[in-house]
């Protein structure tokens, strides 16, 4: 099964710490983005299998991102990481089609069973 992952947030510190989670689990972190712009030029260039996409940045934004994401495919695996303050908004996400969120501050094994599931399961598909 392929691991591959595009990181997007606007605090590097916040990336980081979501690359390094995952490297440890064995994904393939093969880019980042600090807006939704990149998010959606650097999904359309990597094929990512999945995405970990956060809501509040500046310029387009994490909903901008998704919907510009799923336009370019429709199938696209969107896992929202972000603060549970944003809980109306990431309600939003999930009916556009995001599949899950993981609430920030959040625990290494929380966001690990989180994408193995999205990429597991058919209801990710």
């Amino acid at each position: 099964m392929s691991r591959r992952v595009l990181v997007v947030d606007d605090s590097m510190l916040m990336r980081r710490m979501v690359k390094d989670t995952l490297r440890s689990d064995g994904w393939e972190i093969v880019g980042e983005a600090s807006n939704g712009q990149e998010a959606v030029e650097q999904f359309e260039k990597l094929q990512p299998d999945i995405v970990t996409l956060d809501i509040i940045m500046p310029g387009t934004d994490g909903m901008g991102a998704l919907e510009g994401i799923l336009r370019s495919d429709p199938n696209a695996k969107v896992i929202v990481v972000s603060a549970l303050s944003q809980t109306r908004l990431i309600s939003e996400a999930i009916r556009l089609g995001a599949q899950d969120f993981v609430a920030k501050p959040f625990l290494p094994e929380q966001l690990h069973q989180t994408l193995r599931a999205c990429l597991e399961a058919s209801a990710c598909a």
